[in-house]
């Protein structure tokens, strides 16, 4: 089974659109992206797989195996990337602002539901991150005119 992680980057926090099977679950926050380091930065783009993990901190939640020069990269609930995340993935309901969301456990609820059903059927569930290329492009519009200018007589 396939989940995507479709990321915009900004420099306060990471937010993120989660996808099953081309379906919209949840969004998600983690730290910005500071190139990999420990505990202050997101986890690079790439497909890691998804497994079950039970802990006293979080209860059930999930393990991302095998992200370069990292371990214990969880999907936990949390909704404020720069005081309760350190390099890990959160799901939230709703995004309330930059690395920030509400209603976190509840949204890490139907992913764990969804990874049971999946691990029944006997199937390795993955994860790939990969950038919101549209947001992007839409940042870039905002950003640098230059580049993509505003057509005669608009003011964007």
């Amino acid at each position: 089974m396939e989940w995507v992680l479709q990321r915009s980057y900004y420099a306060r926090g990471t937010n993120g659109a989660l996808f099953v099977n081309g379906r919209f679950v949840c969004f998600t926050i983690e730290l910005p992206w500071r190139e990999n380091r420990r505990n202050v930065s997101c986890i690079p783009e790439g497909r890691y797989e998804l497994q079950p993990r039970i802990s006293k901190k979080f209860g059930n939640h999930l393990l991302l195996v095998g992200v370069p020069q990292r371990s214990m990269i969880l999907l936990h609930p949390a909704n404020y990337a720069l005081g309760e995340l350190k390099g890990c993935i959160a799901p939230v309901s709703e995004l309330s602002g930059i690395g920030q969301g509400l209603h976190s456990r509840r949204a890490l609820e139907r992913l764990l539901v969804v990874h049971r059903d999946a691990v029944e059927r006997q199937e390795t569930i993955y994860l790939t991150l990969t950038y919101n290329s549209h947001e992007f492009i839409r940042s870039l519009s905002k950003t640098h005119p230059a580049v993509f200018p505003h057509p005669a007589g608009s003011r964007g």
